[in-house]
């Protein structure tokens, strides 16, 4: 049976280690100039449904330091956009290609194409979820920190894909995770039922911002706005008075503190440049690990062939 990466919340504590070992294998030997083709031979079909620079350029460039291919399929290149089911899509591409990335806006169009590949599916983003950026964000604490658990990680800003995925990390990894989110932009209920339910460390929702990165080794945030929420923007801006990741804010947590965003950056708002550029932050550092964490991915998930591969 092949498997996918829909979620965080899919992978056991033991496979997000040996998924982190692997990267910090692969940047030393990107690093050192070292060839590695373990994907020889092999091809990725990339579907985009949304815009991307970052997951666009580190699965595609990641694929051809592994020795495959990426595909660039977005919804034009597609008969997606003529009405053809994402079954029959999920059938087709198994035929022809190792594994299949997703960045879409619905997590349902993810799990569908899962459910009906008989090669693994990754998802690249959805709506809810952002497992791969999330995976690349604690690689880069664990890289400059030596260590996750036992630390504070507080989150503030807007409960989207990226906060949804922060808790389903701290579930799985058991670091404590304090989110700070104005109300009504809370991360989705059913993943913070799940994980106050199941977690061994702590998982706090508050509106306070200064009460969340109190004492904190890291401090996230994104956008207020993600995409296809553009026509919020001006209603959001407001909301989000107070949550603003700046100089007076920083200093409430630790003084060796690292400030991450996933980026985009909306400089100004969600972010001050005074922080984003200052000594705290590891921004482009995280943005440099995902290149190396979803090499990590794709070999896990594609580097060996499938017996069922082999008899097709």
């Amino acid at each position: 049976m092949n498997r996918d990466l829909l979620t965080i919340y899919d992978l056991t504590p033991g496979e997000i280690e040996v998924i982190l070992n692997k990267a910090k294998e692969l940047k030393e030997m990107h690093l050192q100039g070292e060839l590695y083709h373990p994907l020889e031979g092999k091809t990725l079909a990339m579907i985009f449904e949304k815009p991307s620079t970052r997951t666009r350029v580190s699965f595609e460039v990641g694929m051809h330091q592994l020795g495959g291919h990426a595909l660039f399929l977005n919804r034009q290149d597609t008969q997606l956009g003529r009405g053809e089911t994402i079954a029959d899509t999920a059938r087709v591409l198994s035929r022809y290609v190792d594994g299949i990335m997703v960045r879409t806006f619905s997590q349902e169009r993810v799990e569908e194409m899962a459910r009906f590949a008989s090669v693994p599916v990754i998802n690249g983003l959805s709506d809810l979820l952002h497992p791969c950026q999330i995976l690349s964000d604690i690689f880069t604490i664990w890289e400059k920190r030596g260590e996750y658990r036992g630390l504070k990680v507080a989150y503030v800003g807007d409960g989207n894909n990226v906060a949804n995925s922060w808790i389903n990390g701290a579930l799985r990894l058991g670091f404590d995770l304090w989110l700070a989110c104005p109300p009504g932009f809370e991360p989705r209920q059913e993943i913070v039922a799940r994980a106050l339910r199941e977690a061994s460390s702590r998982i706090v929702l508050i509106h306070d911002a200064k009460e969340a990165v109190e004492g904190a080794h890291v401090i996230n945030t994104d956008v207020w706005a993600s995409m296809g929420q553009e026509g919020e923007h001006q209603e959001r801006i407001k909301a989000f008075q107070g949550y603003q990741v700046n100089a007076d804010l920083v200093r409430w947590a630790r003084d060796d503190v690292l400030v991450m965003h996933c980026l985009p950056a909306h400089r100004g708002e969600e972010i001050t440049d005074e922080v984003m550029d200052g000594p705290h932050s590891v921004v482009f550092d995280q943005a440099e690990n995902r290149l190396h964490v979803q090499k990590a991915i794709l070999t896990h998930l594609m580097g060996e062939r499938r017996k069922d591969e082999a008899e097709r």
